[in-house]
């Protein structure tokens, strides 16, 4: 802080030299003393002055005291900021006893901080990987275990409870302790032994020691202290990202309200279908049947258990055979619900809103990308493979590196598996062992259905019968409130969602025609939600068994074990195998396709069954020596079977495809390159027809950028730059204010995903349909009109934004990725969001290239969904093989590890990944020693 001190003003006559004395010099005394007047009105003069620089000096004094209180004050609170932040850093080095530990166990991390885990018993290692966890990111665990069990209004108040209310509707904690009671001995084993670890550090650790979060969370919270970690915390976590990529509601959401407020048939022009002649699937039909029949695996046929929030006896779902109850998407029956049920589908809409502020957006553009290549391509003769998962950034990010290595490998201790894992779960989800590799990506399965209810009173009706609703009443706490009841009211098909965020009266209210008095509907509606996630299942089991397989078949005996999230998973091995396999709980209907909400009342769109393991998509080595997914189709129009029904498109994955094709022989380095790729497959079909159109003088700088670009979007770019501005102007013309004047909610909006590159790419060749004219300026018709209309408006916004020089222009200006801690990062105090925040980064790519991150046209270009982390395995040499996270491996904002590996990241570049114990002896930083 800088002092300034006072002056005196022009006209005193006080001498300069002694500015501070206590009397003003005696009359007659200095120089010219003798000629001095005499007179008494003369000798009073000086007396104000005197008292004004009293008054100066004293004010002088205060300010200095004042001054030094305060740097006092500051410099006592800036140390006491840099020992809190300070004392949540763990020790990382020396020796530490854990209570518990059967023998020693070892923590070794590298310049990253990653950590490498070494113990001679499984009890040991997951103990100590608990141990790890709870060192880098308890406070992310933390939060995440209280989102999940709908418990966030404990930590952060009254502004969680309608999150809570969700999470307590769907009941995804009281599904995951129903899970825990359903996993396998050992598996429960692991999972105590992960806990065990988490609460010895814990034991030893509060408040400031476990993260800087807490002391701040105590002026809100008071006394709160973290609960001991239980099992039924890790599992839990698999159902939020279950929820995160459960694409089929949104697409049911959205054909609901399309479908109510569009003209017959206008909606479906909106929803193209898959083009499979231009895009392949992942598994061409002739490979269904591609696996040796040795290693085909039968699943047993599995009643569904009760879910947690379905309260009545459900019908027991058997296992169909080959062809019974399977319904093919070309000829699903088409539901249809009353008008008078869009009040109810908009209330359960708000749910997607809710938990979208703690666990990101939803979007059909959130994907990923994975691939892998057989020896036929590759320089060394072995396999490659590649992931990079598509999910919303977070700081810090959602995936947690770790290696987890029996220095005694045996039956009790299988492990030797590196790759990534979710903070607060053991074992590894994604990565290699000595044996095999394996990647997930989102397959967009038709595992859930929306179900529209006739509600009234307190039962439903079914099949022409009335059926009592199962009421579940909580009570949710609230840090610095009064405690909130919640009822949750379900129906055989599960969890009234539309409930949710209503008060009692407005339930009671649902589907009440016009000019009915509220309470008198005598049918009112609601809907309730049917998914393969709110069913118990022992997924975890299936997580351990792929850490420890060695083969293709140990590989798809893991994968029968999967419950939810339905994924695609891709799969190499040290023989020179590779592989696909989709895994997972694929219902059976008796009619109906998964794309549109259902009357729950006739029992006609119920389910039967799940797809028997043996009857879903696989292949195993096929011909052309690449397996590929992007969230594409996973299988073409004649399979007998009902995977998924709104796939993704296929602008990602053929480019893929056509990269590996155009290669030559593959390595790292070469498959990394794909991952950098930014070619965008709408701007190869729309660029031609605007550059067709004549525009003003204004734009025509920037229409020049158009020409003779080869459609890449780096970060330098000028003319992608433009082209996405176009492209943001284009959806707000043709679609987002029509639908907007038409009643469409903003959930239905173009998203400028792969989906709407088609529905443009359809209306190129449609000069005069009705989406070319604006629905806030009917002068403007046609296709060029429009076009025009696009181009001008996104020059004019840019020359603003970016300066008159449009050959200066940068995509990454416009489109940045700033990375924010979710909880305080976003709503505490100033200085804090500036600690646990980075600054913001201008990025490439886009949605739907393969280095894709995403951007909503209808609030700007900031980045909201990213490829969350990339990894390249080399199944030759292990330790060729790279990776990167989106963040870096602590979650301690003051760590030189908070952040470190997102710069790397955002310039496409990776890091060495050691498997061997030479390489992480090598590489080590910290060395760290648990002794019981």
């Amino acid at each position: 802080m800088t002092v300034q001190t006072d002056t005196s003003p022009p006209d005193d006559p006080r001498p300069a030299t002694d500015p501070d004395a206590d009397t003003p010099a005696p009359a007659g005394s200095g120089p010219g003393a003798q000629d001095a007047p005499t007179s008494t009105s003369d000798a009073a003069t000086p007396a104000p002055r005197s008292r004004r620089r009293r008054v100066r000096r004293i004010v002088k004094r205060a300010a200095v005291a004042l001054t030094a209180l305060i740097l006092l004050a500051v410099g006592s609170l800036a140390g006491y900021a840099y020992w809190t932040v300070h004392r949540s850093l763990p020790q990382l080095s020396g020796a530490v006893a854990v209570p518990g530990l059967d023998g020693e166990a070892r923590i070794v991390r590298d310049a990253s901080g990653i950590p490498q885990v070494y113990a001679a018993n499984a009890h040991d290692l997951f103990m100590a990987e608990g141990y790890a966890q709870a060192q880098d990111r308890f406070w992310q665990m933390d939060t995440q275990r209280h989102v999940t069990s709908g418990r966030l209004a404990e930590m952060f108040g009254p502004s969680q409870v309608q999150t809570d209310k969700v999470a307590r509707t769907f009941g995804w904690y009281r599904v995951a302790e129903q899970e825990v009671t359903m996993l396998s001995p050992e598996t429960r084993a692991y999972l105590r032994a992960f806990s065990d670890g988490v609460n010895a550090y814990l034991a030893h650790h509060q408040g400031a020691e476990l993260s800087v979060e807490y002391p701040v969370l105590g002026f809100v919270s008071g006394d709160y202290r973290p609960e001991p970690w239980t099992p039924a915390d890790s599992v839990s976590w698999l159902k939020t990202m279950a929820w995160n990529l459960n694409t089929g509601m949104i697409d049911q959401f959205q054909h609901a309200m399309l479908a109510a407020r569009l003209p017959a048939g206008t909606a479906d022009a909106l929803s193209p279908a898959y083009d499979y002649q231009r895009w392949s699937p992942i598994v061409p039909d002739r490979a269904s049947a591609n696996a040796p029949q040795a290693q085909t695996m039968t699943a047993t046929p599995v009643a569904a258990p009760l879910s947690s929030s379905a309260p009545a006896p459900a019908p027991a779902l058997t296992t169909p055979g080959p062809a019974t109850g399977a319904v093919s998407p070309a000829t699903a029956t088409i539901p249809v619900v009353p008008d008078a049920a869009s009040a109810a589908l908009a209330d359960s809409a708000k749910v997607r809103t809710v938990l979208a502020a703690v666990l990101g957006p939803q979007g059909t553009g959130i994907g990923s990308n994975s691939w892998v290549v057989s020896g036929s391509r590759t320089t060394t003769g072995k396999p490659l493979l590649e992931n990079d998962p598509h999910l919303t950034p977070s700081l810090p990010g959602i995936w947690y590196q770790v290696g987890l290595h029996c220095t005694r490998s045996g039956p009790d201790c299988p492990y030797d598996v590196t790759g990534f894992t979710f903070a607060g779960m053991p074992g590894v989800v994604i990565g290699h062992n000595a044996d095999i590799s394996w990647g997930f990506t989102d397959l967009g399965a038709a595992d859930s259905d929306l179900f529209v209810e006739k509600v009234s009173g307190s039962g439903y009706e079914y099949e022409g019968e009335q059926l009592p609703l199962t009421v579940r009443k909580e009570t949710i706490k609230v840090a610095g409130g009064h405690p909130v009841d919640l009822t949750v009211r379900s129906t055989r098909h599960g969890p009234l969602i539309s409930d949710v965020l209503k008060s009692a009266d407005e339930v009671a209210d649902d589907g009440r025609e016009p000019d009915v008095p509220p309470h008198t509907a005598r049918d009112g509606y609601a809907v309730a939600m049917r998914w393969t996630a709110l069913d118990p299942a022992p997924t975890m089991n299936a997580l351990f068994a792929l850490d420890r397989a060695k083969d293709w078949d140990g590989f798809r005996a893991a994968a029968a074990a999967f419950a939810s999230p339905v994924q695609n998973m891709i799969y190499a091995d040290r023989a020179g195998n590779i592989g696909y396999q989709t895994p997972g709980r694929i219902p059976v209907r008796k009619a109906g396709d998964g794309r549109r909400p259902v009357p729950g009342w006739t029992g006609a769109y119920d389910w039967t069954g799940y797809l028997p393991f043996d009857q879903l998509p696989t292949s195993f080595n096929p011909p052309e020596g690449y397996i590929v997914t992007a969230n594409n189709a996973v299988v073409g129009p004649d399979y007998p079977h009902l995977i998924g029904s709104d796939w993704g498109t296929g602008y990602r994955s053929q480019r893929i495809i056509d990269l590996i094709k155009q290669a030559g022989k593959l390595d790292v380095a070469a498959m990394e390159r794909i991952t950098q790729d930014t070619w965008n497959g709408n701007a190869a079909a729309l660029v031609p027809q605007l550059l067709r159109v004549q525009v003003g003088a204004d734009a025509k700088g920037a229409q020049d950028l158009l020409r003779d670009w080869d459609f890449t979007q780096g970060a330098d770019s000028a003319p992608a730059a433009y082209f996405n501005a176009v492209w943001a102007e284009l959806l707000k013309e043709a679609f987002t204010d029509r639908l907007s004047k038409a009643g469409v909610k903003s959930y239905a909006y173009p998203d400028g995903g792969g989906r709407w590159f088609d529905v443009v790419r359809g209306l190129l060749d449609q000069p005069d349909s009705p989406w070319w004219t604006s629905a806030t300026d009917p002068a403007v018709h046609g296709r060029d009109a429009m076009l025009r209309q696009a181009m001008e408006r996104a020059a004019s916004d840019l020359h603003k934004r970016l300066g008159d020089q449009p050959q200066k222009w940068r995509w990454g200006a416009l489109h940045t990725l700033t990375l924010r801690n979710a909880t305080l990062g976003t709503g505490g105090p100033a200085p804090l969001q500036w600690l646990l925040n980075a600054d913001p980064i201008g990025v490439g790519g886009g949605t739907d290239t393969v280095m894709a991150n995403g951007w909503d046209p209808q609030k700007g270009f900031e980045v909201i969904w990213v490829p969350s982390m990339r990894m390249v395995v080399d199944m030759a040499d292990f330790e060729r093989s790279r990776w990167i996270n989106l963040t870096g491996a602590s979650g301690h904002a003051t760590a030189d590890t908070y952040t470190d590996q997102t710069k790397l990241w955002a310039d496409g570049t990776s890091l060495p990944w050691p498997y061997g114990a030479a390489a992480v002896d090598k590489a080590a930083r910290d060395r760290l020693r648990l002794a019981p």
